[in-house]
């Protein structure tokens, strides 16, 4: 009897243990890249091309589209890799930009998707600590998520109007516990883009909860409501 329940306490120990050939699913949660000519260049999130009279010849086109096709973290990446982008996507160069790359994107602000070829020597420099502050010659606004996409809410091009704007920026306070009110729902967001007549000009993300209007430079601050008056 004694060795009768040893044998079965062992059967129901080797079924509980899982297949060691069964494969099993992994998801890879990949950042926005593309690979051309040896080189890896990565999306800029905090900027826009600024006009598509920037945009230079095409240069090669998306080969494969590596997100919902690839499981395999070990997938070396090889030219023509895009992460986001289905095959055929044409690549352009930018003008006066060496190490650039834009890519169509209806769902952009001005059409495209800009993207810096990544090295050890090419710092992300599109940090708003970093960006040139003293040359922001225009400024739009545009409401994030809306049914038609990115919808523009204001364009501020005067020089008075520009400094205010930017001082109105500058003062912000910093809050990092700040939790934004969702009792009417999730805020409003924005992207504000600061142009300075370069190629690629600065994009930043602002929210509105209904009250108190919010960004993130760095950490989350809080704007001064006289944030209000433009936003027509």
């Amino acid at each position: 009897m004694k060795k009768w329940y040893i044998l079965l306490l062992v059967i129901v120990l080797a079924g509980c243990q899982s297949n060691p050939f069964q494969q099993t699913h992994v998801e890879i949660d990949w950042v926005d890249f593309i690979k051309w000519d040896g080189v890896e260049y990565d999306g800029i999130l905090e900027g826009v091309l600024a006009n598509e009279s920037f945009i230079g010849k095409k240069i090669g086109e998306v080969n494969f589209k590596v997100a919902d096709n690839v499981s395999d973290s070990n997938y070396r990446i090889k030219d023509g890799d895009a992460a986001f982008h289905e095959k055929g996507t044409a690549l352009y160069e930018i003008k006066g930009l060496p190490g650039f790359l834009a890519v169509k994107d209806e769902g952009a602000i001005n059409g495209y998707r800009v993207y810096y070829a990544r090295s050890e020597d090419e710092e992300y420099k599109w940090h708003f600590k970093d960006m040139p502050i003293d040359k922001v010659n225009r400024i739009q606004i545009y409401q994030s998520y809306t049914a038609q996409g990115n919808s523009l809410v204001n364009e501020i091009e005067s020089k008075e109007e520009v400094a205010a704007f930017m001082k109105l920026l500058l003062t912000s306070e910093t809050n990092s516990s700040f939790s934004p009110n969702t009792q009417n729902g999730d805020p409003t967001y924005y992207d504000i883009v600061l142009y300075t007549g370069e190629p690629i000009a600065y994009k930043y993300g602002m929210a509105y909860d209904g009250k108190t209007y919010f960004w993130s430079p760095w950490d989350t601050s809080i704007l001064s409501n006289d944030m209000e008056k433009y936003m027509k």
